[in-house]
């Protein structure tokens, strides 16, 4: 990993957003090939998935929808041990979903003046489960529990072909989908999964959906920004990220765990350690160093630690480390402090935060109820993790009795006066027992 020391320089809000180190290919240039592929599936429907599964996935499917007969023999063949963790993940998320789902309210404004607040579900959602160097059986929990929990009466999966597996989807991914409940599963993947899910394929038949969630790599996150305003996104949940700000009372081998462990997702995967501790720094070094040619994706592990989109940060003290986290912005942010509260209490932005030695990310992944479908790219300024809440819409209901609108009437025309909109006021005037 290579170092970016900003020790000794007063740095502004904008010139530290422009020091975070962020991956060469960046959403943008990716979004022209994403774009084609859209355009694809668009006009060619199921042969431009057929051809974008032979090309990028290595395998040429026999049926795009996986049979129920499918989906139900992944169910029986998962072993033991993992049902069981999908199952207890699903429990945990399940439960932190439903905390996500607001009350409905309603607001008294007066005699006869009522506006209610309800949250609506999307009728229908696409969820999206990465698969290419992965198989993401944990994706699959943390997209379908919320829609589920939201009320979402029709739900769509979809993951690449695997050649592997005679271009079906991963049997880990259809076990955890049949053990949640999903029906409708498709073997295509990438930007053309994206635009397949938002358009619709009329000859495979899938109908177009109103959400697509999930995280996948660049492509798949370009893909989703274009759809965005066709359909609904949860956020443009790319290639992982890691920050983890540590003072000289961390513990390198977690922190170097830890960096490690999101490494290896991915080559553009990015691990970042911020300090103002320049022996915790090069500790960490030493052990990732150690530790990274042992594992199992060492190959891909070791290209993403040292790309340009990771780095070890070194920083004055903890504020500064502070103030460059909420300008990257992170995917995970994992805190590794003295007092691990007072640090969060100066953080504001983040996808998910990971509070002490024992909250590792790999737990988010998994067990910790939080969902691990989050913003990337810097998009955790001003976009959030996957919930409830991502299939829920917000909608006023307006009830107004003659009275209610007589004690407003006035108002409303001198306002639609003052606009040049005097049919609003006269709409009002028009009802019985209102006066100008």
């Amino acid at each position: 990993m290579y170092t970016i020391d900003l020790r000794g320089r007063a740095l502004d809000d904008d010139e530290l957003r422009r020091s975070v180190p962020r991956p060469e290919l960046d959403i943008t240039v990716a979004s022209e090939a994403a774009a084609d592929l859209i355009a694809d599936v668009r006009e060619r429907g199921v042969a431009a998935l057929l051809d974008q599964a032979e090309r990028f996935d290595g395998v040429r499917p026999s049926a795009l929808r996986v049979s129920s007969s499918d989906i139900a023999k992944a169910v029986d063949d998962l072993p033991a041990e993992v049902r069981t963790a999908l199952e207890h993940s699903i429990d945990r998320v399940r439960l932190a979903s439903a905390a996500q789902v607001p009350p409905a309210a309603k607001t008294v404004l007066g005699d006869g003046a009522i506006v209610e607040q309800r949250w609506q579900p999307v009728a229908r959602a696409g969820l999206y489960v990465p698969g290419g160097k992965a198989a993401y059986p944990s994706s699959v929990v943390m997209n379908a529990v919320p829609a589920l929990v939201a009320g979402v009466g029709s739900v769509a999966l979809a993951s690449p072909a695997q050649r592997q597996f005679d271009g079906s989807v991963h049997p880990a991914v259809l076990g955890a989908a049949g053990v949640v409940g999903i029906e409708e599963i498709y073997a295509i993947g990438g930007a053309g999964a994206i635009g397949a899910l938002a358009y619709g394929v009329p000859d495979l038949p899938l109908t177009a959906v109103d959400i697509v969630t999930g995280p996948g790599n660049i492509y798949v996150a370009a893909a989703k920004r274009l759809v965005s305003g066709v359909v609904g996104i949860d956020a443009e949940a790319g290639t992982t990220e890691i920050l983890v700000i540590a003072d000289a009372s961390a513990d390198p081998n977690l922190v170097a765990a830890d960096l490690l462990s999101q490494a290896e997702h991915d080559e553009a995967a990015a691990s970042l350690l911020v300090t103002d501790s320049l022996e915790l720094a090069e500790r960490v070094r030493m052990r990732l160093d150690a530790i990274v040619t042992a594992t199992t994706n060492a190959a891909r592990a070791s290209v993403a630690l040292s790309g340009p989109q990771s780095s070890i940060v070194l920083v004055d003290d903890e504020a500064t480390a502070v103030r460059f986290s909420d300008a990257y912005a992170p995917e995970h942010l994992e805190v590794h402090t003295v007092d691990p509260d007072a640090t969060l209490r100066r953080i504001t932005n983040a996808g998910a935060i990971f509070l002490g030695r024992y909250s590792p990310v790999s737990l988010g992944d998994y067990l910790a109820g939080s969902n691990h479908v989050l913003p990337t790219g810097g998009s955790a300024r001003y976009s959030s993790g996957l919930g409830a809440y991502s299939f829920l819409r917000p909608q006023q209901i307006i009830h107004y009795d003659e009275a209610g609108l007589a004690a407003v009437a006035a108002d409303v025309v001198a306002l639609s006066n003052a606009e040049g909109l005097p049919a609003h006021g006269e709409a009002v005037v028009a009802r019985a027992g209102v006066r100008e």
